[in-house]
C-alpha cells in the first residue's frame, strides 16, 4: 500500500502533522523531494519539533523515516536534527538516506543567499536553504550524491571538478572569495563516517518493502501552487511537488499510488514572493497573524494569510491527484466572524472558477467571495464530525463541494490527537 500525502497550496498546509497523525501503521515514511527548507510541525508527546530534512514520522517508533533520492541533503543540518531527536528518544537505525540523493553543501547555501541579496526587491523568497543552486547543480551535473562522499578513489578529483564550477559563480558574479579544494576536502571527512550508519541503497530497500506488501507513505513538501512545473513559476521551490513524481523521488519509480491524501489549510497562507489573490489587508493580516502565530517553521518569517480560496486550492486538489482532503487549523477560525471564503476569480471583466498558475494574471485577478456564517465555540475537543458546530460542518462541506473532493479529515489542533476522521467515504 503506497499513500501519498501533498500540500494544495503555497505549502504550510499542516502536512507534517497529517503524516505523523495517519502514518502510525507505516513501516516507511519517504520524503521524495527539497531539503531542508521544509519546515514541518509536529506537537506529540515527546514535545513540539519543526523537522526540515526529516519524516515527519520520525517519532512513531515503528518506522522507518528514509531521505529518498530526489531530496538535496544538507549534511550539516540533517546530522544537527538527528541528534535533537534522538535526544527525545528516536531510534538513529530508524532514519534512512539515499546513497543517490543530491549533496547541499554549505556553499549552496552561500551561493542562494547570494542570489537573493543580487536580486533585491525582485528576490524569490528564498529561504535561503541552497536547494535552488543544489537542484541546479544536479541537473548541471556539478555536485556530489551521497554515496561519492565515501569514495576516497574519486573524492578530491569529483570535489575540484565541483568547486570550480561553485567559485566560478561565487568570485565573478558575487564577487566573494574562493572555495578551497583541501577546506572542503576535511569538511568531507569530518562528517561522512557520522552520516555512514544512515546510507542505504533505498531503491532495493523499498522495493523490497513495497514486493511483499508493507505500507509505505510519501510525504510531500511544499505544495502544488510552488511545483518547479505547474507551480506560479518563477516564483516556486526547485524541485517538483506533485504525487505524480513521488515513486520517481522515492527511489521506486515502477510503483503505482494507491491513495492521495491532500492537505489545506481552512485559510490562505503563504511565504515568500508571489500573488496572493484572497490576501488579507495589512490591518487584518498582522492581526490575525499573531492570534495565530503563523510564521514560517524553517525562517520564522510571517505568514502571508488570506481568506480560503476555493479556485487555487481546487486546481491543487486536481494537480496532486487527490483522494481524499485533510483540511487543518479549523480551530483557529474560531471567534472570528463571518467567514469569506472565494468561489470564483474576476478578470479583465470575465469571471471565472478556473485558476491559470501565470503569475501576470493572478495579479490582474480579484476574489469573488461567498460569506459563510462563523461560530465562538470551543472545537480543539472536538473528535467526531458532530462535535462541530453546524456553521462548521457547513463551512468544511462547503469547502467540500468547492474542491469537488470529500473532505475526510479536519484537525481542530497541533497535537496529533486533535483530528477528526470521518471515516472513508461510502459510494451508494
Amino acid at each position: 500500500m503506497l499513500t501519498a500525502v501533498a500540500g494544495l497550496n503555497w505549502g504550510d498546509e499542516g502536512k507534517g502533522k497529517m503524516v505523523d497523525a495517519i502514518g502510525g501503521d507505516a513501516e516507511f515514511v519517504v520524503r521524495y523531494h527539497g531539503g531542508g527548507n521544509a519546515g514541518h510541525t509536529i506537537v506529540v508527546d515527546e514535545g513540539k519539533f519543526s523537522l526540515h530534512n526529516l519524516p515527519s514520522s520520525v517519532f512513531r517508533p515503528g518506522t522507518t523515516s528514509v531521505l529518498g533520492p530526489g531530496m538535496v541533503v544538507d549534511v550539516e543540518t540533517f546530522l544537527q536534527e538527528v541528534a535533537s531527536v534522538v535526544e527525545h528518544g528516536c531510534d538513529p537505525a530508524r532514519v534512512v538516506v539515499s546513497d543517490a540523493a543530491s549533496v547541499c553543501f554549505p556553499f549552496h547555501r552561500d551561493l542562494d543567499a547570494a542570489e537573493e541579496v543580487r536580486l533585491g526587491k525582485d528576490g524569490y523568497g528564498s529561504t535561503r536553504m541552497g536547494i535552488s543552486p543544489a537542484y541546479g547543480d544536479r541537473v548541471m551535473k556539478k555536485t556530489l550524491l551521497v554515496r561519492e562522499l565515501f569514495d576516497d578513489e574519486n573524492l578530491e578529483r569529483r570535489l575540484t571538478s565541483v568547486l570550480d564550477w561553485a567559485n566560478s559563480r561565487l568570485t565573478t558574479i558575487y564577487g566573494a572569495k574562493p572555495l578551497v579544494v583541501a577546506e572542503v576536502h576535511d569538511w568531507v571527512t569530518g562528517l561522512r563516517e557520522q552520516l555512514r550508519p544512515h546510507v542505504r541503497d533505498v531503491t532495493t530497500l523499498l522495493g523490497d518493502a513495497l514486493a511483499r506488501g508493507a505500507t509505505v507513505l510519501a510525504e510531500g513538501q511544499l505544495g502544488a501552487l510552488k511545483d518547479i512545473y505547474f507551480g506560479i513559476y518563477p516564483f516556486t521551490t526547485s524541485s517538483t511537488c506533485l504525487t505524480a513524481h513521488a515513486p520517481v523521488g522515492m527511489g521506486v519509480p515502477w510503483a503505482r499510488l494507491d491513495r492521495v491524501v491532500g492537505v489545506t489549510k481552512a485559510f490562505s497562507s503563504c511565504i515568500g514572493a508571489g500573488p496572493l489573490v484572497t490576501e488579507f489587508d495589512t490591518e487584518t493580516g498582522d492581526r490575525l497573524r499573531e492570534l495565530w502565530g503563523e510564521f514560517g517553521a524553517t525562517t520564522n518569517r510571517p505568514r502571508r494569510l488570506g481568506a480560503f480560496d476555493g479556485v487555487a486550492t481546487r486546481y491543487g486538489a486536481l494537480m496532486q491527484g487527490t483522494d481524499e482532503v485533510a483540511l487543518t487549523n479549523l480551530d483557529q477560525l474560531t471567534g472570528t466572524g463571518e467567514l469569506k471564503v472565494c468561489v470564483a476569480y474576476e478578470c479583465d471583466g470575465a469571471r471565472t472558477t478556473s485558476f491559470t498558475p501565470d503569475p501576470a494574471v493572478l495579479e490582474r485577478s480579484t476574489p469573488v467571495y461567498e460569506v459563510l456564517p462563523g461560530w465562538d465555540d470551543d472545537i480543539t475537543g472536538a473528535r467526531s464530525y458532530d462535535d462541530l458546530p453546524a456553521a462548521a460542518r457547513a463551512y468544511v462541506e462547503r469547502v467540500e463541494s468547492l474542491l469537488e473532493t470529500y473532505v475526510r479529515f479536519v484537525s481542530v489542533g497541533a497535537h496529533r490527537d486533535a483530528l477528526i476522521d470521518r471515516g472513508p467515504r461510502t459510494r451508494s
